[in-house]
């Protein structure tokens, strides 16, 4: 049984709402000249998206990222948990996390607008050791790699900056890197730095599940059994079972068919594969359970499935992430 959550907007003052809120407005003003769809900017990790409708639901893989919404709503699903949030809401990824989404509020008028930055792990670290940052856990619970949360108007500072340098191209490539940087500051020593940085996903040698999350990332196509990756890793069953579950919000194996099937749908919608060399190529040995594999997650089967997202996202072939 799925848990639907509504995060509205600002649970804060009055006045600190319309400051925010202005703030919100004044973002949205300056991305009126940028077009329908995902629009990748000049600066490699921002890019924008605006839509003038709602979107069908769609599953995919939120790859790391912060995905600040600026107008509009979104609902995604994660685990369990159906989360609808808005302008000013966010959420972040630090693993590849199969989920599944879609815009709820969005019109011509008021268009959903969105903003999305790529990050690594490294990243992360890198900021943390030179800042001297001690994050520390508020609890001795593992935290699913992926979540949502509110910004403040420092995040949404950098953001306005971000959109001001895409008119100084000599400027972005190295003024970018250093917004991006601070971005990431500011996270970990805000409210959410606890889910920012957790030890597991960083310190690969500390804990199993980090490696076999990793692994599996890396080696989706390769078949195994959970207690191969349990005896490798030096875990119980159990263990890496609870474990790999809290953060990813599913077991190893499920995590592994996600991701080949997604990748495996990337490989049709671009065009260069066929079904069948597609199922192949990310590990499956029978196309005819590739395809039913396929219609139990997506829905349709696979050649339904790639016309219904080419009328619904005439860029689609272009993006790897919801």
């Amino acid at each position: 049984m799925k848990v639907e959550i509504k995060r509205q907007n600002h649970e804060v003052s009055g006045s600190t709402v319309s400051i925010h809120q202005k703030i919100l407005d004044r973002i949205v003003r300056m991305t009126d000249k940028f077009g329908e769809g995902k629009t990748q900017t000049l600066i490699p990790f921002f890019s924008i998206i605006r839509r003038s409708r709602p979107t069908p639901f769609n599953q995919a893989v939120l790859t790391p990222s912060f995905c600040l919404v600026i107008q509009g709503s979104k609902k995604i699903h994660l685990g369990q948990e159906v989360i609808q949030y808005y302008g000013g809401d966010f959420v972040a990824s630090l693993i590849d996390m199969p989920t599944a989404g879609h815009i709820v509020q969005a019109t011509r008028d008021l268009p959903y607008v969105g903003f999305r930055i790529d990050f690594t792990t490294k990243e992360i670290a890198d900021v943390m050791t030179e800042a001297e940052i001690n994050v520390k856990p508020r609890d001795k619970k593992l935290n699913a790699a992926a979540f949502v949360g509110k910004s403040d108007g420092d995040i949404l500072e950098i953001f306005i900056k971000l959109l001001k340098l895409l008119d100084k191209p000599e400027e972005a490539p190295f003024v970018s890197t250093l917004l991006k940087r601070e971005m990431i500051f500011r996270l970990l020593r805000g409210k959410y730095g606890h889910l920012f940085f957790q030890q597991v996903l960083f310190d690969k040698k500390t804990d199993g599940v980090g490696k076999v999350i990793e692994w599996i990332k890396n080696n989706y196509t390769i078949s195994f059994t959970v207690d191969e990756l349990a005896k490798v890793n030096n875990m119980s069953v159990s263990a890496l079972h609870q474990k790999f579950k809290a953060i990813t919000t599913m077991g190893p194996l499920q995590y592994q068919k996600q991701l080949r099937l997604q990748e495996a749908r990337l490989l049709i919608l671009s065009g260069t594969r066929d079904v069948t060399t597609a199922a192949l190529e990310v590990g499956y040995e029978s196309p005819s359970q590739f395809s039913r594999e396929y219609r139990r997650v997506f829905g349709l089967p696979p050649l339904q499935d790639i016309k219904a997202l080419r009328e619904n996202f005439p860029n689609a072939g272009a993006q790897k992430v919801f």
